[in-house]
């Protein structure tokens, strides 16, 4: 049976830190504030903003909240975030993607302001994860899978890791994670031949491709670390991950679970970084 590699722990352990962190800011007279952009009122983004508020709580740190309609224009959702980013009481910004169709992606992360993107939305914050640059955010959720590795004490450095996605949320940024800690990184997705047999041939399997069930039994072998990232509504109202998790957990080492795996850290590392941004602007 494998070991459960559950978010919550690791959650605590980061908040708890947090906390002090957040105790000592208020002494010198800086309050940590996050602010989160919403735009309509999607189910993820509630069910996200929830998550975030209740963790920034714990975290002690306080919440500005910028909720726009649906039908908001470019143009305002612009000048919020320029707002936001002017306003020296703030100190991390999360903008609650994706946005619909009718926004310039592009253009709307690029307002958001690199000392404080929060969620590693910008090009300041990607080119830090790729350059190593101690400047600007990873995505949050590419941080909460190395944070959940390191937790649990899973080795890194000089292990062999399969990522099978290649977003700029997750896939390409935990890559580069990984490689910073001596990982001998590969990249694979769903057009890759020879999924299986490249899967088995890792050490650390991080599975990010947005397919539910896309990994099974005959992708693990004994001695493998899989991280989970997937999450999807059945039918049926149960949540899954990208892993055929009753296949893979009897066979490989350890397994984040879905749900309870990886989501949980991910509130906890936008804590993180919003801390980081308030200890930068009060030096």
């Amino acid at each position: 049976m494998a070991e459960l590699l559950k978010g919550a722990a690791v959650a605590r352990a980061i908040t708890e830190n947090l906390r002090g962190e957040s105790d000592a800011l208020r002494a010198r007279g800086v309050t940590p504030c996050l602010a989160t952009v919403r735009v309509g009122e999607k189910d993820a983004d509630l069910a996200y903003e929830r998550g975030a508020l209740k963790r920034c709580e714990q975290a002690g740190i306080a919440v500005q909240r910028v909720m726009l309609p649906e039908d908001v224009s470019q143009e305002t959702l612009l000048r919020e975030l320029s707002a936001l980013g002017a306003n020296p009481g703030v100190h991390g910004i999360l903008l609650l993607r994706p946005l619909s169709d009718r926004f310039d992606d592009a253009a709307v992360c690029a307002a958001v302001s690199p000392k404080k993107d929060a969620d590693g939305v910008t090009a300041t914050s990607m080119a830090a994860v790729y350059s190593g640059a101690h400047e600007g955010f990873a995505p949050c959720t590419a941080e909460a899978c190395l944070a959940l590795l390191e937790h649990y004490n899973i080795p890194i450095d000089g292990k062999r890791a399969l990522v099978i996605g290649r977003s700029f949320v997750i896939g390409k940024p935990v890559s580069m994670l990984l490689l910073r800690k001596n990982a001998t990184v590969s990249i694979a997705h769903t057009h890759t031949t020879g999924l299986a047999a490249l899967c088995r041939e890792a050490d650390i399997l991080v599975v990010a491709t947005g397919c539910a069930g896309l990994i099974g039994a005959e992708h693990v072998r004994p001695g493998q670390t899989v991280i989970d990232v997937g999450i999807h509504t059945l039918p049926d109202g149960t949540l899954t991950g990208d892993v055929r998790f009753a296949e893979a957990e009897p066979v490989v080492d350890a397994i984040t679970p879905v749900p309870g795996g990886v989501g949980a850290v991910t509130t906890a590392i936008l804590c993180r970084h919003t801390i980081e941004a308030a200890k930068k602007s009060a030096r």
